[in-house]
């Protein structure tokens, strides 16, 4: 993994804008479920009424309140309130909101706390209806207000990850690149002390398959793990803002998916550092014969090198299924993790609705985050399982550079006597003749 940062380095302009890229990408998206619960929760329940003082009374409320109020409740609201002439009353310009939704709310002391303002708004939609007012208008322009707002966060994530993957992409080839060039030149400077010490198959599958595998991982880190944790810890603070107490779920599924990444890692990781060995024995073999194809024939040994290189073909192709395995198995687990907690948070949040201590959009936003959690936990999961066998390749790479010619050219070269060297060459009997 540090050989892997360490590529990185002569990119870190790169490596920065995509940084901030996902930062903004993430907020983008972090943003989009607290819309979602309110167009679930004023949009639709609320009909678009954002208030949580009414702005007017009926007749029959304001008579209600005075009957049952104290002289400083009357006080309060003839204060608030004046009639006006189509007989209901109008809330003052110049109305102390503050100490009116003290009010309001102190007529619900059973109500949770969570709800009060839900509550409240309620009262102010069913004022609204009994004085004649056509909400469904401001329903219409709450939801299409939101909505918008909702499409241009759409549009900012997904300009942020073409960017991002623009960028991955470009970079990743040109640690590649590097890499190819730095592998190229040291090669050429070795001597057979170091060639015999590679071998030929393994500098190939060096300067090809482990650079590639190199590559492929450099993107999924700058792509996803870089983005991963800004994800999850996003969710995790919004979660903790939703007023929604079933964080433990989230817990739950955590410990589930890193149970599951730490078997994986038991299981598959000596197997994804014995793949790139498999590779250069199979390069190795084929190469042998390959080039030895006419000793071959000639001793009849055809039978023999068929087995041979049909080992060394089985070893990788059972390991390579092993691995694969591997991935197969942990795609189903994690999908059932996350259904899981779908499931729950539906079980138990429709509880709380039923009870009334908590709002569909409330749900519906805690939902959204646990997912994006989840996934954040997937996607380091996901690239988890890469990591091993690119810190081999990574490793193997780097023992190419840093490997030195045995042969080295003198410090001080000995200038030879141009004097002595000089001399005369002469032809006799020399003929030319066209053919």
């Amino acid at each position: 993994m540090s050989k892997i940062f360490k590529y990185l380095k002569p990119h870190v302009g790169a490596v920065l804008a995509i940084l901030l890229l996902l930062v903004v990408q993430a907020n983008c998206e972090l943003a989009l479920p607290a819309y979602t619960s309110d167009i679930v929760n004023v949009g639709i329940a609320l009909k678009g009424v954002e208030d949580t003082v009414p702005k007017y009374l009926s007749e029959e409320t304001m008579a209600g309140l005075l009957a049952v109020g104290n002289e400083q409740v009357k006080g309060l609201m003839m204060q608030s309130y004046v009639k006006n002439e189509q007989g209901y009353f109008d809330l003052r310009e110049n109305a102390d909101i503050g100490m009116l939704h003290d009010f309001f709310i102190s007529m619900m002391p059973d109500m949770p706390e969570e709800n009060r303002d839900s509550a409240l708004g309620q009262l102010c939609v069913s004022e609204y209806e009994k004085v004649g007012m056509d909400l469904s208008k401001t329903q219409l322009s709450y939801v299409l207000n939101a909505g918008g707002k909702m499409l241009l966060l759409a549009f900012a994530a997904m300009a942020c990850a073409i960017l991002v993957g623009l960028l991955a992409s470009r970079t990743a080839a040109g640690v590649g690149m590097r890499l190819r060039e730095q592998v190229f030149e040291n090669v050429v400077h070795f001597s057979n002390v170091e060639m015999e010490k590679f071998s030929t198959a393994s500098l190939i599958t060096r300067s090809t398959n482990d650079i590639q595998q190199v590559q492929m991982v450099t993107v999924m880190l700058l792509r996803m793990v870089l983005y991963a944790p800004i994800l999850g810890l996003g969710g995790v603070f919004k979660v903790l803002q939703t007023n929604v107490s079933m964080s433990y779920i989230i817990a739950v599924a955590v410990i589930c998916v890193i149970g599951v990444v730490a078997v994986l890692f038991v299981v598959a990781m000596p197997k994804f550092k014995l793949m790139q060995k498999l590779v250069d024995r199979v390069n190795l073999v084929a190469r042998e014969i390959l080039t030895g194809l006419s000793v071959i024939r000639a001793f009849s040994r055809e039978k023999f090198e068929e087995e041979r290189f049909d080992k060394a073909n089985r070893d990788l192709m059972k390991t390579q299924l092993f691995t694969n395995r591997a991935m197969t198995f942990m795609m189903p687990v994690m999908m059932l993790i996350m259904n899981g907690v779908s499931l729950a948070i539906v079980w138990f949040g429709g509880k709380g609705i039923d009870a009334g201590s908590l709002q569909v959009g409330d749900m519906m936003a805690f939902m959204t985050y646990s997912m994006q959690i989840i996934m954040s936990f997937l996607m380091i999961t996901m690239i988890s399982i890469m990591l091993p066998r690119a810190g081999v390749a990574a490793e193997r790479i780097d023992e190419v550079i840093q490997t030195t010619s045995s042969i080295h050219n003198p410090k001080d070269p000995k200038k030879l006597d141009t004097e002595k060297l000089q001399g005369e060459l002469e032809f006799h009997d020399v003929s030319f003749e066209q053919y």
